[in-house]
């Protein structure tokens, strides 16, 4: 995962963007607006559909 891929939170399928990484701590802001440091674990990158 990079900065800029869409991700989505594993335990309740929130979407996000990632703004920054920092080892295995993702930056992310969230379709509510709201930020938070996430592991990566925790997240799953959106595939594109074309």
């Amino acid at each position: 995962m990079k900065v800029g891929d869409h991700v989505v939170y594993v335990q309740d399928g929130t979407k996000g963007v990632i703004l920054e990484i920092h080892g295995n701590l993702y930056h992310i802001i969230w379709e509510d607006h709201f930020s938070s440091w996430e592991l990566g674990e925790r997240l799953k990158k959106m595939e594109a559909h074309s």
